[in-house]
């Protein structure tokens, strides 16, 4: 019985699991956006959005934490200074999953691209509000 196993074995070991969703979260915060297969996209998620999480707390704590997941010092100060200011004020879900019309060519395996969502805030700014009134009737 799988009681409390999570995650997708994606039919690796688990080192090679690992280092593969390692590699594609330093893909993800390298590009802002990757085509992979759907499970893959899907179990990276839960890879790169605790990632984002830490930037909230900034301190040396929480990029010692992301570097242990990235090992890379320019990824980490990528994460921090440029990916991690623009998720401040949200809380939660900086990725987003699009599935892919087409199938993989060799062995139709369902794809996806995976991005970073804009936050509300800063895709939609607010409208200005309404300077015409109605005419007072005498």
């Amino acid at each position: 019985m799988r009681h409390s196993n999570s995650g997708r074995k994606l039919s690796r070991t688990p080192s090679h699991r690992k280092a593969l969703m390692r590699n594609l979260a330093k893909a993800l915060i390298t590009h802002g956006r990757i085509t992979t297969t759907e499970m893959k996209a899907k179990e990276l998620r839960r890879v790169v959005e605790p990632l984002v999480t830490l930037t909230k707390a900034n301190d040396l704590a929480a990029r010692r934490k992301a570097y242990r997941v990235l090992n890379d010092l320019k990824l980490v100060k990528r994460l921090f200074d440029v990916i991690g200011p623009v998720y401040a004020g949200v809380p939660g879900g900086y990725t987003r999953v699009l599935k892919l019309a087409m199938p993989r060519k060799g062995d139709n395996a369902p794809m996806a691209v995976i991005e970073f969502v804009k936050p509300a805030a800063a895709a939609a700014p607010a409208p200005a509000p309404a300077a015409a009134e109605a005419p007072a009737a005498e």
